[in-house]
C-alpha cells in the first residue's frame, strides 16, 4: 500500500496508542492537508541519521488522524492514533514536498498476553528504572493496565536513543518486546549507578 510518511528521529507509534503532533514544517502541513483530503492517514517511521532524505528503517506504523487543531498561520496540533506496524517494501519517486513509500502491514495479535512471571520481572524492573530516573508513577494506575497497553506505552514513551526505539517496535511479539525492554531498563539503569537487578527465573 502507498503511505505518505513523517519520518521522524526518536519518535515511534503503536498501534492502539497515540502521539501528539505539533506540524509547522510547510512540507508537513501539506503532508497533514494530504491526508485530511484522503483517509486521514500518516505513516510514522524513523530515518537512520538524522539528515534530510535520509534512509529509513524498515519498521513504522500506520497512524489515523484523531484530534487536530488548525492554527490560524497554517499550523497543526494533531493527535495521531496507531493502527497498524507495516514493513517498507520501497521509497517512491514523487512529486510531493512529502516524502511517500510502499508498504505492507504486519498482522496484529490483539489478544497476545505476558506470563505472570513475565510481567511480574517488567514492573520490578520498571519499578527501579523509576526511581533511578527520578520518576513518580502511580503505580495503581499501572497495575491496573492490559499488558500490550503497559509494554507498548512504556515502549512507545521511553527516554531510550531511536535505535532502541526502532528495536521496541520491531520485536516480533510482546514477550520480546517486555524482555527487550526490561535489559534496556537494566542497561540504562546502570549507566545512572543502579546495578543490583534481580532476575526472577
Amino acid at each position: 500500500m502507498r503511505l505518505s510518511i513523517f519520518p521522524l528521529t526518536g519518535a515511534i507509534l503503536f498501534p492502539g496508542l497515540q502521539l501528539p503532533l505539533h506540524m509547522f514544517e510547510p512540507r508537513y502541513r501539506a503532508l497533514v492537508g494530504d491526508a485530511l483530503a484522503r483517509d486521514r492517514r500518516i505513516a510514522m517511521i524513523q530515518p537512520k541519521q538524522a539528515r534530510e532524505g535520509a534512509p529509513l528503517y524498515d519498521v513504522g506504523c500506520v497512524g489515523k488522524i484523531g484530534e487536530i487543531e488548525a492554527l490560524d498561520d497554517g499550523r497543526y496540533n494533531l493527535v495521531l492514533e496507531g493502527e497498524s506496524r507495516f514493513r517498507l517494501t520501497r521509497e517512491l519517486d514523487v512529486t510531493t514536498s512529502f516524502r511517500q513509500v510502499e508498504g505492507e502491514l504486519i498482522p496484529e495479535d490483539g489478544d497476545e498476553v505476558l506470563s505472570g512471571i513475565e510481567r511480574a520481572g517488567f514492573e520490578r524492573e520498571a519499578r527501579r528504572f523509576a526511581d533511578a530516573q527520578g520518576y513518580s508513577v502511580d503505580w495503581d494506575a499501572v497495575a491496573q493496565l492490559d499488558d500490550q497497553s503497559l509494554i507498548n506505552g512504556v515502549s512507545q514513551i521511553a527516554p531510550f536513543d531511536g535505535a532502541s526505539k526502532q528495536a521496541l517496535l520491531e520485536a516480533p511479539d510482546l514477550a520480546a518486546r517486555c524482555e527487550l525492554l526490561i535489559q534496556l531498563m537494566y542497561f540504562f539503569g546502570r549507566q545512572n549507578g543502579t546495578d543490583d537487578r534481580v532476575t526472577l527465573q
